[in-house]
């Protein structure tokens, strides 16, 4: 059966490589800069002239290539359609001077690429020249099939990702692109520049510059000649005539150099950077349009999308939008593998409907990954999301609610030279981390929250800014506050705000950065404004300013009614489900011939044991590898007992543990639990409970409604639960009734040992409890389990936290290498050969009444006190010995603790 699943495996991923013909070739667009560009063509096998298909036309993004796209294309052929890519001009072994999507260059290359197509008798038409055709890609490719679609009629569908609706607004921010009016082709419209975003624009920039090393090695190892078609764009090796300009067009060289020396945006700036920016030409697009815009992007926010989508919608065009996780600050459109799957599969559908007309019309609901405030243990402890669909796009639909937030006017100062500036987020990077320094922030927060607020969109706080001159700037945020830990920063993003002209004092109604953002039960909502950001750049002459609240005190924030999407599950996957299904229900057949078998036996009951909680025989767990996890193991629990089972990593805990529940089977050895035999499915297990390897609560359900579930599956009566007691134990209250995803760890860890504790079972079983716990939560989980060893229960627990253990258990088990190398109750673990420092009313005197005691050195003494080592004699002996002798006794400390005998024990060794 394994062999046929995995089998079924390698044929899915075979047949998922679509079958076609490629062809390659240069191209020679005659354009007012001729070019010739690098073009490849896919036809999927059985496209003829006889049965002709739709275009796809992919262009990649800046810095790339045709090659850098292949992966979208041959996810489209495998649609079926003709997809056809191409390096830009200046890119790859593309000729040409990069104009940024100018129309006389890259956007009439397109449109004679389209002319190319009309031609081909494999493509299907719609009239002459006028192929059936749609156009995608991301970032400069997204630019393009915006631009493309706005001057050529013949566009069919487009499928814009993570790219800009106006390059001025992009690397000239001034906090009004949320909500910019979506006016006509561009001008010099009143638009007045902000600050200028000098990281991102230098890195945009300085990809067309000049020769990289990594595309001189690779230039290097091809020992490709530059004389060849093409030379090579600076990418690929290929030598520079203009070092300051690289491959630049000069009236975009001329725009930039004059940027990064000023800082500001002249009128003839402007007018050239809104000649390669979808805003100028967004109204005129009636292709139906898909924008994918994502989230983590510092370069291209979601605000960008939002004007472009406003701009179509109000022509009367068709616009879906979707906002994804990811972005330029997370490597692309997709945060991970199965988003960039869900995108090809959306871009995939949009093609399929409005090109080949199949399929279910895609609609016009707005779809966008929620981010929470809680972090996984994946790539880069990324904040988790979930997947979510409104009826319609957040600025159709969105309605507003508001949170109170509290703080003090605040006096904070812009440093001389901007140094240090807050840190956001770095281009391309990300990081995940945020930080201002101290003293150049002020901040305003909620009250911890009750319950979960969820933002869709630019929230709006409105603040009242003293000291600023005319035109200065402040950057604004919102930080996510979990209970500990620094604030995050949803999307690392950033909005700079320009102070209008103020005589010294101005009210200002702030468009926060739009987000899609879950702010957790127990969080805070926190608005910061910082006067330097490491992105921008700002004035480097030092000033204070005073930030103030508005009247109002809170911040209004956007939210969408939504449901969660549910993806549909492909053929092949419900196969290997079915699959899967079949070889469980095999294994549960065996499992009841099994006990069919064995039923009848003699049950192994010692009835001397009955009142013993745990005995550990001479355990021992070998595989079939030869490798031994336990050698050797026995130990005791009595009631009342809290018990620590300590170890390195690979000491044989865990496995312990799943020999005790019955989920593995002792090579050699026993276990008994109250005088009967361990195991699988032994009745006495119910006098058991545990918490082994992890949380696993249903997140969509209530505490509470956890914990009944649970307790449904054991088939016990709901009144042997005992869930008032378990609930007080455990310290949950209130929060039981809230949805598990709205919980903290600490929360989740506390429900999940709740669990285990339904039915108040004499034998509590814990699998290191305080992991992923800060240290209020483990002072907690230690009053939790203190608690629970009463009336005769019982505690065992495996923990690497040594100073918790020696506060919490009253005994211990050490385990090194699969055997237990030390047992007793802490003080004796920890008291063997052991030191104590006494205090007392004269020092000198003590020493004196210890130095003739058996099994007493002294090691110190002075005025007040004392440090004897001792060997075989309890620490009471010598308070004994020291009162009988006059001397005054304050206190008595141990000199060596639990982690000090653990490393003694184990040696040091992981």
């Amino acid at each position: 059966m394994i062999a046929l699943v995995a089998a079924l495996i390698v044929w899915r991923s075979v047949s998922s490589s679509p079958s076609y013909q490629s062809e390659e070739f240069r191209f020679s667009s005659e354009t007012a800069d001729p070019a010739e560009l690098d073009v490849t063509v896919f036809v999927p096998d059985g496209v003829t002239a006889d049965d002709p298909a739709p275009a796809v036309i992919v262009a990649h993004g800046f810095g790339g290539s045709k090659d850098s796209v292949e992966a979208d294309a041959l996810a489209l052929v495998e649609r079926g359609f003709i997809v056809l890519t191409y390096s830009a001009r200046g890119f790859g072994t593309s000729t040409g001077e990069i104009g940024l999507n100018a129309p006389d260059a890259e956007v009439a290359d397109a449109q004679n690429l389209i002319s190319y197509l009309a031609e081909r008798d494999d493509v299907e038409l719609d009239g002459p020249d006028d192929p059936r055709v749609g156009i995608t890609g991301g970032s400069y490719g997204g630019a393009l099939a915006l631009l493309a679609a706005g001057y050529d009629e013949r566009v069919d569908a487009i499928v814009p990702m993570i790219t800009w609706n106006r390059l001025a607004r992009v690397f000239f921010p001034n906090g009004e692109g949320e909500r910019e009016a979506a006016a006509g082709p561009a001008a010099a419209d009143g638009f007045t520049p902000g600050a200028f975003k000098r990281e991102w624009a230098g890195t945009f920039f300085g990809f067309g510059k000049g020769v990289d090393l990594t595309s001189l090695l690779g230039a290097a190892d091809s020992e490709s000649d530059d004389s060849e078609p093409g030379g090579g764009g600076p990418l690929n090796g290929g030598s520079l005539e203009d070092p300051e300009c690289g491959q630049f067009a000069a009236d975009i060289c001329a725009v930039y150099a004059d940027a990064a020396t000023t800082g500001t945006l002249d009128d003839a700036g402007l007018a050239r950077l809104d000649e390669s920016s979808p805003y100028s030409v967004a109204d005129q697009i009636d292709a139906p349009t898909m924008l994918i815009q994502g989230q983590a992007d510092s370069l291209f926010p979601l605000s960008e999308a939002d004007v472009t989508a406003r701009q179509i919608t109000e022509a009367g065009g068709t616009v879906k939008v979707m906002w994804t996780a990811g972005g330029h600050d997370d490597g692309g459109v997709a945060a991970t593998d199965a988003e960039l799957s869900r995108v090809y599969d959306v871009t995939a559908d949009w093609f399929d409907y409005y090109l080949a007309g199949n399929g279910d019309d895609p609609g016009t609901e707005f779809e966008f990954a929620q981010q929470t405030g809680l972090t996984t243990t994946g790539r880069s402890g990324r904040p988790t999301a979930r997947n979510e669909v409104a009826e319609q796009y957040v600025d159709n639909v969105a309605t507003y609610d508001g949170v109170d937030l509290a703080g003090p006017p605040q006096e904070i100062v812009r440093p001389p030279g901007g140094v240090p500036g807050s840190l956001s987020s770095l281009p391309g990077l990300g990081l995940g981390v945020a930080f201002d320094p101290p003293g150049q922030a002020a901040y305003f927060s909620s009250a911890v929250l009750s319950d979960p607020v969820t933002v869709v969109g630019s929230p709006v706080v409105t603040v009242d800014v003293s000291g600023m001159p005319d035109g200065g700037m402040l950057f604004a945020k919102v930080y996510d506050a979990a209970p500990g830990g620094l604030p995050a920063l949803p999307g690392g993003q950033v909005v700079p705000v320009v102070v209008p002209e103020n005589n010294g004092n101005v009210a200002l109604e702030v468009t926060l950065p739009a987000i899609a953002h879950s702010f957790e039960a127990d969080h805070r909502i926190m608005v910061a404004f910082a006067t330097t950001d490491r992105a921008y750049q700002v004035e480097p002459t030092q000033q204070t300013v005073t930030i103030a609240l508005g009247e109002d005190g809170a911040i209004e924030y956007p939210t969408v009614a939504t449901e969660s999407l549910t993806y549909a599950t492909s053929a092949w996957t419900r196969l290997l489900i079915g699959i899967g299904a079949a070889v469980l229900i095999g294994l549960a057949a065996l499992f009841v011939l099994r006990a069919r078998r064995t039923k009848g036996e003699r049950i192994d009951h010692d009835p001397e044991l009955d009142n013993v909680p745990l005995i550990a025989d001479g355990l021992r767990k070998a595989y079939k590898d030869g490798f031994v996890a336990v050698k050797d193991v026995s130990f005791r629990v009595e009631r009342g007992q809290v018990v620590g089972l300590l170890g390195p990593n690979g000491a044989g805990k865990t496995t312990t543990l799943r020999m005790l529940m019955g989920l593995i089977h002792p090579t050699d050895g026993s276990l008994r639990v109250f005088g009967h035999r361990v195991r699988p499915g032994a009745p006495v297990l119910s006098r058991l409970g545990c918490f082994v390897e992890g949380v696993g609560l249903m997140p969509h359900l209530s505490g509470r409604e956890n914990l009944t579930l649970y307790w449904a599956a054991t088939g016990r009566p709901i009144e042997d639960a005992r869930f008032d007691e378990v609930i007080e134990i455990a310290g949950l209250g209130d929060r039981l009734d809230r949805k598990v995803r709205t919980y903290s760890q600490g929360m989740r860890q506390r429900v999940a040992i709740a669990q285990s504790m339904l039915g108040l079972p004499d034998l509590l079983v814990l699998d290191e409890p305080t992991n992923g716990l800060d240290p209020p939560q483990i002072a907690e989980m230690r009053q939790v389990l203190q608690s629970y060893a009463v009336d005769g229960r019982s505690v065992l627990v495996s923990s690497h936290q040594l100073a918790e253990v020696e506060q919490t258990c009253s005994h211990v088990v050490v385990v090194n290498v699969g055997e237990v190398i030390a047992s007793g109750t802490v003080a004796d673990v920890v008291g063997a050969g052991g030191e104590i420092d006494i205090d007392t009313n004269d020092g000198q005197a003590a020493a004196a009444a210890l130095r003739d005691l058996a099994g007493v050195k002294v090691v110190a003494a002075e005025s007040r006190r004392v440090i004897v080592e001792l060997d075989g004699v309890r620490a009471g002996e010598v308070v004994a010995a020291l009162v009988v002798a006059g001397v005054e006794v304050e206190q008595v400390m141990p000199r060596r603790h639990l982690e000090d005998a653990f490393l003694a024990l184990v040696g040091g060794h992981e």
